[in-house]
């Protein structure tokens, strides 16, 4: 990595975020702790978030602490299977309270997890948990996991976190209704971004970001909405800054912004980000 190419493939961008969830779990007012962040982020991530800097911590904080909500209640309400997509440096099946009994299968490119595997060794997960080494670009693939998933499954919840962005359009709607087709995946939980956000990252890091082939595209005038036509609808959303501002988390401007009215559907020019809980329709 240089200054002037910080990311080079798509995965650098898993350092990023763990960075950030290290250094809200060394916080002495830390939402959840991560005792893995800092060392699966090691010093590119430092290097990483030093040059993107634009990408600010507490929309980080707020991501990861929605997430662990969601997986907590939905474990909590009976699912037995997780499905964690583009797991990246993604530590929960270690750090949080799970079952021993729960399925948690990470998805990501073999790269990654060649660097994040020999990082948690000695530790052991909460849960009984298994790594996948796809490339979810390869359509065939992926629904042959999904169906294999699927079958040993009463309930599942399918993460998505830090993914969806990266995605043209026509990708997004494929994966959606190739989830939608498996059986038992019920519920889905990803990050989206107004059009509005999209094109001020894009404006803001997208150079840094295409430097490395990586491009930021995925950000439906619709909104959730957009989902509907391909099998899912919303059953909550939650607005990072909103949940940054509850937090305690949020720069003094910012916390003016977070009082106002929020919608739950199409956000158009707002720079705008939530986390999205659907079912299948």
């Amino acid at each position: 990595m240089t200054a002037s190419r910080p990311i080079r493939v798509i995965s650098d961008t898993a350092f990023l975020t763990a960075v950030h969830r290290a250094r809200e779990s060394e916080r002495p007012d830390a939402v959840f702790r991560d005792p893995f962040a800092r060392r699966l982020a090691g010093q590119r991530g430092e290097e990483i978030a030093s040059v993107i800097r634009a990408c600010h911590e507490w929309t980080f904080t707020a991501r990861t602490w929605l997430f662990d909500r969601i997986v907590l209640d939905a474990v909590g309400s009976g699912v037995d299977t997780v499905v964690n997509l583009a797991a990246g440096l993604d530590a929960r099946p270690y750090r949080l309270d799970l079952s021993a009994s729960l399925r948690w299968v990470e998805v990501d490119l073999p790269e990654l997890f060649a660097h994040k595997v020999p990082l948690l060794e000695g530790a052991r997960p909460r849960c009984a948990l298994e790594r996948v080494p796809l490339d979810l670009a390869d359509q065939g693939a992926r629904r042959k996991l999904f169906e294999d998933i699927g079958r040993g499954a009463k309930d599942t919840l399918v993460l998505a976190e830090g993914l969806l962005v990266y995605l043209a359009e026509e990708d997004v709607a494929s994966l959606a209704r190739d989830l939608a087709a498996a059986p038992r995946f019920r519920r889905w939980a990803f990050d989206l971004a107004s059009p509005g956000l999209v094109r001020l990252l894009q404006k803001k890091v997208g150079g840094k970001f295409a430097e490395g082939g990586v491009a930021l595209r995925f950000g439906p005038p619709a909104g959730p909405a957009f989902f509907s036509a391909h099998g899912w609808r919303p059953l909550e959303v939650h607005s990072r800054l909103k949940a940054a501002a509850r937090l305690k988390r949020l720069p003094f401007l910012l916390r003016l912004l977070a009082v106002l009215p929020e919608s739950q559907g199409a956000q158009g020019a707002r720079p705008w980000s939530g986390v999205c809980l659907l079912e299948r329709r």
